[in-house]
């Protein structure tokens, strides 16, 4: 069987080429790395020299400017060549190729993603987004009628919706806590307030790591801790956290912890992964059947049927890409950037920020609103007249704002281009074609 060296060398006229230019990317990351060694990660942040590399390493429209980073994020050159050469190598035999050579590939990626996350390979399964993760939880675990479960009104959407059917299809109870944004009492009262929460029907705490909405980061561990006291199992949505600011998994204690790669860590569109605690895998029913044989194998939640192996395979790149710079170095660039456009519009008439500036409860997403406008209006002036990408998020008169994401390729033009956008909107108004 030729393998995945032997078809690179053999197969395709472009590989050298590629491999060059990945060499050449890697290395010039790594040299980058090289120059700020020693130094704190809270230094590198404003070093623009180095940042300047690591922008580099993206094929971007530059046309644009995107802070809405929090939907999916594009790749690193690197990883963008790898999805596509492994993309290539499918298409030659797809199943000798995709299915006997490259599907085997998940096993390595298993073992980076766990060694970078913190827990043990058998307790990921790589899936295709975080909403696919948390819904084999959600969905796998037996509970009966009139057993409840807990979680926010700034949970996710979609998980939300999961829960919801589980009313309507098996007759549970779900209880929405919520929580005013910022947060005064910070993280020890969002966690008294899931407690106050907690019956004895409480069966399942479901909560976020960072919202989405607001990115509010919750204290993990504490909720875990006084859920395992009382025999309650916890699932946590990690989709914005993993490789956003540093953490690892087995610290949090939770029982599921869902994430999405292709946020934060740069891989390719469709790629996340679960973590679960060993002793729950045998117990949990995976969304689709497996074999009785793996009831106790992490690789049951993988069951998903014929599906590319390219993009989890690409996931080794960006995590390589990520190692390069490293969590605490993105953290800490992600805070900088954040403070350089909300220093200048945060004392503005009417803008109000929802986000805490706690570094414990907040990174680099943050909600932000304008009172006198309608932010459908403003999100439609901001592209028609300085082509800035955002979006609105939260729901009207609780934490409705406009949600702000850069990302390390980011900018600081472009952050005071949006700045300055915000300054001339609350200082104008909006134009009249637009309102």
């Amino acid at each position: 069987m030729i393998d995945r060296r032997q078809f690179l060398r053999t197969g395709s006229v472009a590989a050298p080429m590629m491999l060059s230019r990945r060499a050449d990317a890697m290395a010039r990351v790594a040299a980058a790395a090289e120059t700020v060694a020693g130094r704190t990660p809270e230094s590198i942040a404003a070093d623009e020299d180095y940042w300047r590399e690591i922008q580099q390493a993206f094929t971007l429209d530059r046309t644009f400017i995107n802070l809405n980073n929090g939907y999916t994020c594009p790749t690193p050159r690197v990883v963008h060549e790898a999805l596509k050469r492994y993309l290539d190598m499918s298409n030659q035999s797809p199943y000798t190729y995709m299915n006997q050579t490259l599907e085997a590939g998940i096993e390595g990626v298993r073992r980076a993603l766990a060694l970078e996350a913190g827990c043990d390979a058998e307790e990921i399964a790589i899936t295709r987004n975080a909403s696919e993760a948390l819904q084999i939880a959600q969905l796998g675990i037996d509970l009966k009628p009139g057993d409840e479960v807990v979680t926010t009104n700034q949970d996710y959407g979609r998980m939300l919706n999961t829960w919801e059917q589980r009313v309507r299809r098996d007759g549970i109870v779900l209880k929405k806590v919520t929580f005013p944004v910022p947060v005064p009492g910070g993280q020890a009262e969002l966690a008294s307030r899931i407690e106050q929460a907690i019956t004895p029907r409480t069966r399942v705490i479901h909560y976020c790591h960072i919202t989405n909405i607001t990115g509010q980061i919750f204290p993990i561990r504490t909720i875990a801790r006084m859920a395992r006291q009382r025999g309650i199992t916890t699932i946590v949505d990690g989709a914005h956290a993993f490789a956003h600011f540093p953490y690892q998994l087995r610290d949090l204690e939770c029982d599921y912890y869902g994430v999405s790669l292709h946020k934060w860590l740069l891989a390719p569109v469709g790629t996340g992964f679960l973590y679960m605690r060993r002793e729950r895998i045998a117990a949990t029913w995976p969304l689709q059947p497996a074999p009785a044989s793996q009831h106790d194998d992490i690789r049951k939640f993988e069951q998903i049927g014929t599906h590319p192996a390219a993009n989890h395979n690409a996931i080794a790149e960006a995590l390589q890409f990520h190692q390069a710079i490293g969590t605490p170095r993105r953290a800490a660039r992600m805070r900088y950037l954040r403070a350089r456009w909300q220093s200048r519009v945060e004392q503005l008439p009417g803008v109000r920020i929802l986000t805490s500036p706690d570094p414990e409860q907040s990174c680099g997403l943050v909600n932000m609103t304008l009172d006198a406008f309608d932010l459908r209006q403003v999100v439609a002036h901001l592209w028609d007249r300085y082509r800035i990408v955002v979006t609105t998020s939260g729901v009207a008169g609780e934490f409705r704002g406009l949600r702000i994401t850069p990302n390390i390729y980011t900018t600081l033009a472009e952050l005071d281009t949006f700045a300055g956008a915000i300054e001339s909107i609350v200082g104008t108004g909006l134009p009249k074609q637009t309102a």
